[in-house]
């Protein structure tokens, strides 16, 4: 599936320095839902500056409070670097639009490639049917969605069901292919938009909710994954006072686990400009 030229992802996600930390990029429409870029292709933007500010190529963490909505078009991010180590270094990062802070970064970067230790897998990636079998999100989706242009999201059979409605006897929880449309191979930094790439699987249980901002966005990567399709598995066990929690993980082609997340959300909040 690799490519020599950069990738629709690779394009929208660089940044450029700027001078005392700082790094310039441009948010793209194509991966927003609604007006608003995807929280996972940001922090995408983010996680390249701040890899470029530390020079560890590959985040092991990251962490993304979403402040304000972003939206398409020119950011500043600025960096500081908290702590240099020879095995990890620790960055914050301020992401900056019409000179307000809209997400505030921070994250541990290292060199998967350098990575020595235990290794232990206790988990094993969702039994899924073959990708042509499975149901794409954007025919589920009760209204087109950008970001479903650039995205290849098949949901496996058993996680296709109860969307439009909702089922209060239903498990909030999915299975999916995630890709990208365009053939490209994943990497350490799209995994963070992969981690935000579906809806939340709560909206099984209720239908779709309207908006769910996220407040707070985390991503453990725990190895560069192999070319080829990712396999996710999210849910969400808890849901209190209108916050959701969803964790997920996602797998690469060979099997192995390749990132963790979590996230906190709103659920009904409102959207943008509403």
């Amino acid at each position: 599936m690799s490519q020599a030229s950069p990738s629709r992802f690779q394009r929208d996600s660089e940044v450029v320095p700027a001078g005392d930390g700082a790094f310039q990029g441009t948010l793209s429409a194509g991966w927003a839902i609604g007006a608003v870029p995807n929280g996972g292709y940001v922090m995408a933007v983010a996680a390249r500056a701040l890899a470029a500010a530390v020079d560890r190529p590959h985040p092991a963490s990251i962490t993304g409070h979403y402040l304000a909505p972003t939206e398409a078009g020119p950011v500043q991010i600025e960096t500081e670097v908290v702590r240099r180590g020879r095995r990890l270094s620790v960055a914050t990062a301020r992401l900056i639009q019409q000179g307000k802070e809209r997400v505030r970064f921070v994250g541990a970067f290292t060199d998967l490639a350098e990575a020595e230790g235990l290794d232990l897998a206790t988990v094993s990636p969702p039994e899924m049917v073959a990708v042509e079998q499975c149901a794409p999100m954007a025919e589920l989706s009760p209204r087109p969605v950008a970001i479903h242009d650039n995205l290849l999201a098949r949901l496996d059979p058993a996680s296709a069901t109860h969307w439009q409605r909702g089922d209060p006897d239903t498990d909030a929880a999915v299975d999916a292919w995630l890709g990208f449309a365009d053939g490209s191979d994943p990497d350490v930094f799209s995994l963070a938009l992969f981690a935000d790439a579906l809806p939340p699987p709560l909206f099984r249980r209720v239908g779709f909710s309207g908006w769910v901002p996220t407040v707070e966005l985390t991503v453990h990567v725990h190895r560069v994954p192999a070319p080829g399709l990712l396999r996710a598995r999210f849910c969400t066990r808890h849901v209190t006072g209108g916050m959701l929690h969803e964790d997920g993980e996602l797998w690469d082609s060979s099997g192995r686990l390749v990132a963790l997340s979590r996230q906190l959300a709103i659920i009904g909040g409102q959207r943008p400009g509403g």
